[in-house]
């Protein structure tokens, strides 16, 4: 191997997408996983002896089935560069469908009090940084159960200057007493057993399963959200492809009203919410 195009040929051979071969090579190389046109333009130059090293091990890592994000140490979301790790979850888009649901259902600014949102199971803090980025009015709390992940979450919020508010404890436990406009979790929801985990081995399982049916936290989130939510306050769950009409039901038995889902990019029900009544 001489050249970046031998390099990117011999990622080819190996199985890998082109795409995320050409973000590890400028990895490699030192250079941003964003400047594919310098890689195009500089394709016959030859691959330093440090940086194959670097590509040899970035390259088998990959065929492990390592994931991309976790190779690079970080992920682009909702606009922001976020570190990730194996410590937490790595973003997916589909969870952009959660951020937009969850600023719309935010109070308008200019109220008496400020706007409180709680992101359930932060992970690496992408929904709330990300809604605190489009809403500096908006006071947001993330909670996780795990220290590590809270470690990320919390070094994403230093790194991008965000005031986010972090509480360590599972679930509604985490913040005792307090309430608020909007509740948004992604919290696991894949069932045990489930073959899709198998393409899943280095990512955090406890941030993944979720018991038999995959809707274990989710019964327990929706069971405790009523004492944490403000009188017509919202409560917004991501879930699995096929368990929309399961959440939905969940929260209309709970009492909450005007139970909608909203559609990925694919059209597939994504997250599921519900609003809680304004007075009972």
């Amino acid at each position: 191997m001489n050249t970046l195009t031998d390099a990117l040929r011999q990622a080819a051979t190996a199985g890998l997408d082109r795409l995320d071969a050409q973000m590890l090579l400028l990895h490699a190389l030192g250079r941003s996983p964003h400047d594919r046109a310098w890689l195009i333009a500089h394709d016959r130059d030859p691959l330093p002896p440090e940086a194959a090293a670097r590509w040899t091990g970035l390259l088998q890592r990959r065929q492990q089935g390592e994931p991309v994000a976790y190779l690079l140490g970080e992920k682009e979301f909702g606009g922001l560069t976020l570190q990730v790790d194996a410590r937490v979850l790595v973003p997916r888009p589909d969870t952009e469908v959660l951020v937009e649901w969850a600023l719309d259902a935010l109070p308008a600014s200019g109220g008496a009090e400020p706007a409180r949102l709680l992101d359930l199971g932060t992970g690496s803090g992408a929904i709330a940084l990300t809604v605190a980025r489009r809403r500096a009015d908006v006071q947001v709390t993330a909670t996780d159960a795990s220290a590590d992940a809270l470690a990320v979450a919390q070094a994403n919020a230093q790194c991008l200057g965000m005031p986010v508010r972090f509480a360590h404890g599972a679930w509604l436990a985490a913040v005792p007493g307090e309430h608020f406009d909007v509740i948004a979790s992604n919290p696991p929801y894949i069932a045990e057993g489930d073959p899709h985990l198998t393409a899943l081995t280095h990512e955090p399982l406890s941030a993944l399963t979720a018991g038999p049916d995959g809707l274990a936290d989710i019964r327990q989130i929706v069971r405790q959200a009523p004492t944490a939510l403000l009188p017509g306050g919202w409560l917004l769950l991501e879930h699995g492809h096929d368990q929309a009409a399961a959440v939905r039901e969940l929260l209309s038995a709970q009492g909450f009203e005007s139970v909608s889902s909203r559609s990925d990019l694919a059209g597939i029900e994504r997250c599921s919410g519900g609003r809680w009544p304004s007075a009972r």
